[in-house]
């Protein structure tokens, strides 16, 4: 079995029913260890409502291709479209780190290329795994801080 890290959002709809919901799902790729609590945070590089954002740690068997491939169905079921980049979404699923491995396809990139400059990624994650670190890069928490200026908080539980 492979930790593998996962980042959950939405903008669109119920945000936070859905978010929970997808994290149930993921229960059918492996067993959810953990996930964080949940944050509300404004869009980076888009438009439209704050996002619910969280991280949960999955232990799968499934290579990182396929775990990929099985998030875009949970996103497409939940009635995910990209019309363009960085459109609002009604789910979005990211596979931020599969164990300690460096993956470089084209349809494929882990660690994901811009969790270090995310704090609607960062936080959660650092939430459910304060020393992990970042393959390649180095421990998580030394990117948080660079991300202070961006607007995020705490949903109330």
């Amino acid at each position: 079995m492979t930790p593998a890290y996962i980042g959950i959002g939405s903008n669109l709809g119920a945000s936070l029913a859905t978010v929970q919901t997808a994290l149930a799902e993921l229960a059918a790729l492996g067993t959810v260890r953990a996930c964080s609590r949940w944050y509300c945070s404004a869009p980076i590089d888009s438009s439209g409502a704050d996002y619910v954002n969280g991280v949960a740690l999955l232990e799968t068997a499934l290579p990182a291709p396929q775990l990929l491939q099985a998030l875009l169905e949970i996103e497409a079921g939940h009635g995910r479209e990209r019309p363009y980049r960085n459109a609002p979404r009604t789910l979005d699923l990211d596979l931020l780190l599969y164990g300690a491995e460096i993956i470089a396809l084209p349809q494929l990139q882990v660690p994901h290329p811009r969790m270090t400059e995310r704090a609607f990624v960062l936080l959660p994650l650092l939430d459910i795994a304060p020393a992990i670190e970042i393959p390649g890069l180095g421990p998580a928490s030394t990117f948080a801080s660079r991300t202070m200026d961006q607007r995020i908080r705490l949903l109330a539980a």
